[in-house]
């Protein structure tokens, strides 16, 4: 008999029984990702991404030419022939707002993708291995955590070349120990479930149970985790940027900010030449936090469970401040 079916006993008599086949079970990583692309936050946040990345890939046929080239005199509003008007240098706004895309998103999943490898690599391994390891990684968290993150990336932009890698190793360095102190976290707690208790008494080897039986657990928190980096890599760049302490020859949206407070786009009212580029930068942020609400709602028991409440009175048209009734038997 096949090992994948079932048998049912017979409802009456002697009749044989029949095999029944079973369901092909759905992996809990599958289940999670169906359930996020029907939230709506998550669909709005993915929309949002998806508008920004498509922009950055397909920058040269958007928006042809060289972001740098002067075509009109500077500060001039919007019209037909410049959507967005030109900076105080006589540069296309919106062209350089479609080619800032490029640098600006590829600092944000660069460092977002490095901070929360770094940080899941430490944070795994001072969860599961206790003693002098855990002491060690945890103390050297610690340290991280407790430099004040804007005078470090000041103090390490400054002294290093600029550069779009330079920018990404910075925020990296800068960037990581939160996402290290989370996974910490989740992995003692695993590390005391039963499966994993199981895993170890079969003779399973540490880099086995850490990659194969806790991480697949922890990915809804390491998505989360990349997104909320990538959101504080777009908002870091831009402020180095803004400072000065990036290469301000690179269009990108926080070099954008840079000359038009350079050129004093505020008293001139060009709103035009920064308002684009801080749009865009709040819309990319606002797509991840959706992307982490969504996920939270997922995963989170009780979100899920008020949401499922929520439902069940809209449902009935029963408001959600209406308290419940009370029915008290009468006294004999």
């Amino acid at each position: 008999m096949d090992p994948k079916t079932k048998t049912t006993p017979p409802p009456l008599g002697n009749e044989p029984l029949q095999p029944v086949p079973l369901k092909n079970p759905v992996s809990t990583q599958l289940e999670f990702f169906q359930h996020l692309v029907i939230q709506p936050k998550a669909i709005i946040g993915l929309v949002i991404l998806a508008v920004f990345i498509s922009m950055a890939i397909f920058a040269p046929l958007i928006a042809p030419g060289d972001p740098s080239r002067f075509v009109d005199r500077p500060h001039r509003p919007p019209s037909s022939e410049h959507w967005l008007g030109t900076t105080g240098q006589g540069q296309d706004v919106f062209v350089q707002v479609v080619w800032g895309a490029r640098i600006s998103l590829f600092i944000g999943f660069s460092v977002g993708l490095l901070t929360t490898l770094l940080g899941l690599i430490i944070g795994m391994i001072a969860g599961y291995i206790p003693g002098v390891i855990d002491g060690l990684l945890n103390m050297f968290t610690n340290v991280f955590l407790l430099i004040p993150g804007l005078p470090l990336l000041i103090t390490l932009a400054s002294f290093l070349p600029p550069g779009i890698i330079t920018v990404i190793l910075v925020l990296t360095a800068t960037g990581w120990a939160w996402s290290a102190r989370v996974f910490r976290s989740q992995t003692l707690s695993l590390r005391e479930k039963d499966f994993v208790s199981a895993s170890v008494v079969s003779g399973e080897n540490t880099s086995r149970i850490v990659f194969s039986e806790i991480l697949p657990n922890m990915l809804s928190l390491v998505v989360s985790s990349l997104f909320g980096s990538v959101a504080y890599a777009i908002a870091s760049d831009a402020g180095l940027a803004f400072l000065g302490f990036e290469n301000v020859n690179n269009v990108s949206w926080g070099t954008m900010l840079f000359w038009a407070s350079n050129n004093s786009a505020l008293l001139q009212e060009a709103w035009w030449t920064f308002l684009p580029p801080g749009l865009c930068i709040a819309l990319v942020s606002f797509a991840t936090t959706m992307l982490i609400y969504a996920m939270d709602e997922i995963t989170n028991p009780r979100l899920r469970s008020e949401k499922e409440i929520s439902i069940v009175l809209k449902k009935f048209h029963i408001g959600a401040k209406r308290s419940t009734p009370v029915v008290k038997e009468p006294i004999a």
